[in-house]
């Protein structure tokens, strides 16, 4: 059980800051009277380096019998790192409006291949165990099934109708790399593909892939009315209502994957448009919408989440690079949003993504999917030793008729490795009802044999695929979590 003390007043943020890093800890706190095995004690003394904890999580903890100690301007900065508040606050903004990702406070540190928050969660929880010194410390079970990490996989439906023409730019593309064999390659295919649809026949590979390795995704798709300005800005290119889309979505939903709304470029500006595209999606779809990404990872902090929240999304997906591949805001995992306007959380969780296919073969120039899947599984390692969350994003439309020889193949080598290595594959769904469910958790007190009795509000179990299950640091396990 772990409790805090504090020796300076925390400010929101910092407290925010402080219960993320409990979170992902997995420690569980105590409530009420009950007496805790270890306090963090926070203190108002500046470390000797502001920047230590990045590379080094163990220069910003210090324990000792019963004690672990850990600084308010610490929790300062992994606020800002949270909330990415470098770049939002550096004027600069690429061609589709988004902060630039030079300007991210990880990547100017060289450090965006590593979640350093999560570092810094699993450094305590180890300070934590030390401290205990063998008293009963209790700890929740990462992930359910007796997984210790979790992937979520995700699909951005971009392109339905008028698929020659993507085809097409994706031609162009490749050209000017000079990589002529996979263009001859796209063109014999596309040729071919004429009389049917590749849009649907690669989303129905994707779909084998998965059922293949038992695994269930996330689908965001675009339901706003698409114009001629939304086509030409590659923003809405499709109708929802469409015959194709509505059989799209419902192999989809007979799979039980998820399904979420891909917010377009005019819910950026225009919160209530969030509303009404949830909506739309939820009756086409004949199923719940609980989570969102925005296209082209559009946001306005000031603003956007806030909007989320008020259309009742659970979660929101768009924390991210576009042109890399790491942990923009340092956490694999899941948490809340800071909202820095009203300085307290969301009702929405972010569920960051640290890998996208398209980053390195639009941005980089790599255009061997093998590549792109090494990469995914460097990132998945990384995730998997904080036992966290590895979320990707796999854009359904790349099919060698749609422009990209060989990557349905790597797909499949990717999602086999993720099930070769342990993870939890699961939907977001699961994953963030699963993660609030674990954050809930509490010790009330001690059983007739002195051992700690965990509460779950029962509302939250409810949502949960699984109630969590706790156990003591040293493995031994518990009774299960009661529910109140």
């Amino acid at each position: 059980m772990i409790g805090v003390r504090l020796h300076a007043q925390l400010a929101p943020s910092e407290r925010f800051a402080l219960d993320t890093l409990l979170d992902a800890s997995a420690l569980v706190p105590v409530a009420g009277t009950t007496t805790p095995t270890v306090e963090i004690v926070l203190h108002a003394d500046a470390p000797a380096s502001a920047d230590a904890w990045l590379r080094q999580p163990d220069a910003a903890l210090h324990s000792a019998p019963g004690t672990v100690t850990l600084s308010t301007h610490t929790l300062r900065d992994v606020a800002r790192v949270l909330a990415m508040a470098a770049e939002h606050e550096a004027p600069g903004r690429d061609k589709h409006q988004r902060p630039l990702s030079a300007e991210n406070r990880l990547v100017r540190a060289d450090l965006a291949q590593h979640p350093v928050v999560s570092l810094l969660a699993r450094a305590l929880r180890v300070s934590a165990e030390r401290a205990a010194a063998g008293r009963p410390l209790v700890v929740a079970r990462p992930w359910p099934a007796q997984a210790t990490w979790a992937a979520a996989l995700s699909h951005d439906i971009d392109v339905v109708s008028w698929w020659p023409a993507f085809t097409g730019l994706r031609v162009v593309e490749l050209a000017k790399k000079g990589e002529w064999a996979r263009v001859g390659r796209v063109l014999g295919s596309a040729a071919a593909a004429l009389a049917t649809n590749p849009v649907q026949r690669a989303l129905r590979q994707v779909l084998a892939i998965e059922a293949a390795e038992h695994a269930r995704a996330t689908w965001f798709v675009l339901c706003g009315t698409p114009t001629v300005g939304s086509f030409a800005a590659g923003d809405l290119t499709y109708a929802p209502e469409r015959a194709l889309v509505r059989s799209m979505l419902g192999e989809i939903a007979g799979a039980q994957h998820a399904i979420g709304l891909h917010g377009s470029l005019e819910t950026v500006t225009d919160g209530r448009r969030f509303t009404a595209q949830r909506q739309r999606l939820a009756t086409l779809a004949g199923g719940p919408v609980r989570g969102v990404r925005q296209h082209f990872l559009r946001r306005d902090p000031a603003h956007t989440e806030a909007d989320m929240a008020t259309a009742g999304f659970g979660y929101d997906s768009t924390t991210g690079f576009p042109d890399r591949n790491g942990f923009r805001n340092g956490l694999a995992d899941v948490s809340p949003y800071w909202d820095a306007s009203q300085k307290v959380p969301l009702a929405l969780e972010s569920a960051p993504f640290c890998w996208m296919d398209r980053a390195q073969s639009k941005y980089q120039g790599v255009e061997d999917p093998s590549a792109w899947i090494a990469e995914a599984e460097r990132l998945a390692a990384t995730c998997a030793s904080v036992q966290g969350l590895w979320c990707g994003i796999w854009h359904p439309n790349l099919d060698t008729a749609l422009g990209f020889p060989d990557a349905l193949e790597a797909y499949a080598a990717l999602v086999a490795s993720l099930r070769r290595n342990g993870a939890w594959l699961a939907t977001l769904d699961d994953i963030v009802a699963w993660r609030r469910a674990r954050r809930a958790i509490r010790v009330v007190g001690s059983d007739a044999s002195g051992l700690p009795i965990a509460e779950l509000p029962r509302a939250l179990a409810g949502e949960a695929p699984a109630v969590p299950e706790v156990l003591l640091a040293d493995g031994r396990a518990l009774s299960a979590v009661r529910t109140a």
